[in-house]
């Protein structure tokens, strides 16, 4: 079967090693840190340097610095370099204020002589590839990425990922793949285009390939609670056909292993279960079951591994008749 190019995009508090592996396993061919600040790699911040832990099971694996300064970016580069990732990503799309309002992030989409700036100078300090992660734009008045795409290849970075919203529109609206389109089928861009936003279904993901002639597709919230649409969308791909649906009990035993393995990665039973509600509380396996209001409380309530699997194991029990997703086959 042919693996095709799908990256699990780079997100706070998701992308740790526990979950990254276990998107591995399901068919992601490229997975992507959190975010590392770099004043704090520089300052050797504890929690931060943490994140420069990869596992040979995942690679390849990029991972992704964010900053607001070239010189600290630089030598955040040259620290993470250390780790040996297969790729070092800059983060020029993160919306959220704490990163964008301090001119990090997305926030680097106002200021482009110094989003360039950042990336010669991360691109000069390394020999990794760097790649870089950004939007459209600031906001509608300003979808710039046809413009800063060509810039941003000649500062020599190795592919462009693209997040088909603008800074201002942060996760809402549909995401605009047509300038995504448009980077691509630029004759004078010749480093790969990925694209990224609201693929939720295998059947999206096999549009993009189609419609848009990007090199890769990268996933993000679709994948809490979820980490096999992966496979989901690689069997589509290969065979034009959704796989049979999966049994409840398969599912609720992927996340009892995402917690398992959260709470191994954290070295704390309630704060690996903390890390993990997000994921209870988007999981698809949970969409549309009747009455399930006072269960999902308890559920994102419970802080004891013990107690979350029996709660899992009740909604199983209740529940578990009810076909999920595709099966494991």
């Amino acid at each position: 079967m042919k693996k095709f190019p799908l990256y699990l995009a780079p997100m706070e508090d998701v992308t740790d090693p526990a979950f990254r592996l276990l998107c591995k396993r399901f068919g992601a061919t490229r997975v992507y840190t959190e975010f590392v600040n770099a004043d704090a790699l520089v300052r050797d911040v504890a929690s931060t340097t943490r994140k420069l832990n990869i596992y040979a099971e995942e690679r390849p694996v990029a991972i992704q610095i964010y900053g607001r300064e070239p010189d600290s970016m630089a030598d955040a580069a040259r620290i993470v370099e250390q780790a040996k990732p297969d790729f070092i990503d800059i983060n020029f799309g993160c919306p959220v204020k704490k990163v964008a309002g301090k001119g990090a992030g997305a926030g680097l989409l106002k200021d482009i002589p110094k989003m360039l700036d950042i990336t010669r100078a991360v691109v000069k300090a390394v020999n990794t590839p760097v790649t870089v992660k950004t939007r459209l734009g600031w906001d509608d008045n300003n979808r710039i990425i046809t413009d800063i795409a060509e810039a941003l290849q000649d500062c020599g970075i190795a592919e462009l990922a693209i997040h088909g919203r603008t800074r201002c529109q942060m996760y809402r609206g549909d995401a605009d793949w047509t300038l995504i389109r448009e980077v691509k089928n630029n004759p004078r861009i010749h480093i790969p285009i990925i694209g990224n936003g609201d693929v939720t279904t295998p059947e999206r993901a096999k549009e993009c390939f189609d419609n848009y002639g990007i090199d890769a597709i990268m996933i993000g919230r679709a994948t809490f609670g979820c980490p096999w649409i992966f496979q989901d969308i690689q069997h589509y791909l290969n065979t034009g056909e959704l796989l049979p649906e999966r049994s409840m009990q398969w599912c609720i035993d992927i996340l009892k292993e995402h917690v398992e393995r959260s709470i191994e990665w954290i070295g704390d039973e309630r704060k690996g279960i903390v890390h993990s509600r997000r994921h209870f509380a988007a999981s698809p396996v949970f969409k549309g079951l009747f009455d399930f209001r006072q269960t999902r409380i308890a559920l994102l309530r419970a802080d004891s591994k013990a107690e979350v699997f029996q709660i899992m194991d009740e909604i199983v029990e209740k529940w578990g008749n009810r076909p999920t997703l595709p099966s494991d086959k």
